[in-house]
């Protein structure tokens, strides 16, 4: 059940969007769920956020916060009572930063290419992709989770590699996350997408591959 002021506008396809779907859901907060159509954006989102006029948003009280990993932040600070998603520790949060911004800085920019790369030029942004998991992988050394025994704020921010990755290499023909590779982080795909608040907002995996074979096909052409 929707808590009353709590609004997301969000978008299905969207891994930055889902991120703010599960501080929610981890924090037991109901809310209202607004899917935008981004060829088509609603005078509510541009309202809401003229700035960048992406999605995610969320809408608390009538007051709007952007951007996905900011408004995390604010759902935790928000609901103090609920499930901790940020670190209790001052040093443990700042980690927990840091690795959040390399994820979206270094990672992200090393996983997109891979979704249209070819040949050669593909095997090299595999390369690339694997070098700056690797990384993130240490973050993971000795715990189940990167927030420990349970989901945190950085397996939040990076969850969506679970998902969303097996279906840009099902897409590209790439393979960047192997046993061989990367071994606590598939590892830690599996244990992520167990999570009952993590299932329970996943898109349909055939809509999101469709849309992603033909995003492919349109960035290729």
């Amino acid at each position: 059940m929707a808590e009353k002021g709590v609004k997301v506008f969000g978008m299905w396809a969207s891994p930055m969007a889902i991120r703010v779907e599960w501080a929610l859901r981890l924090k037991g907060v109901g809310y209202e769920y607004v899917d935008e159509d981004l060829a088509s954006k609603s005078d509510a989102l541009l309202r809401h956020n003229p700035v960048t006029k992406k999605v995610p948003v969320l809408v608390h009280d009538g007051k709007p916060i952007a951007e996905s990993t900011i408004i995390v932040e604010y759902i935790d600070e928000a609901w103090k009572d609920g499930y901790p998603i940020m670190p209790a520790d001052p040093y443990d949060r700042a980690q927990a930063r840091f690795w959040a911004r390399f994820a979206d800085d270094k990672c992200n920019a090393a996983i997109f290419p891979v979704f249209t790369a070819t040949g050669e030029a593909q095997r090299e942004v595999v390369r690339e992709a694997q070098r700056c998991l690797k990384t993130l992988e240490k973050a993971l050394e000795g715990k189940k989770f990167f927030g420990g025994d349970a989901v945190g704020y950085l397996d939040v921010v990076v969850g969506w590699y679970a998902y969303w990755l097996p279906i840009i290499e099902e897409v590209s023909g790439a393979d960047v996350v192997t046993d061989e590779e990367l071994p606590l982080m598939k590892a830690w795909f599996g244990r992520f997408l167990a999570v009952d608040v993590v299932k329970e907002t996943l898109p349909p995996r055939d809509k999101l591959l469709a849309l992603n074979k033909a995003r492919r096909e349109q960035l290729s052409a």
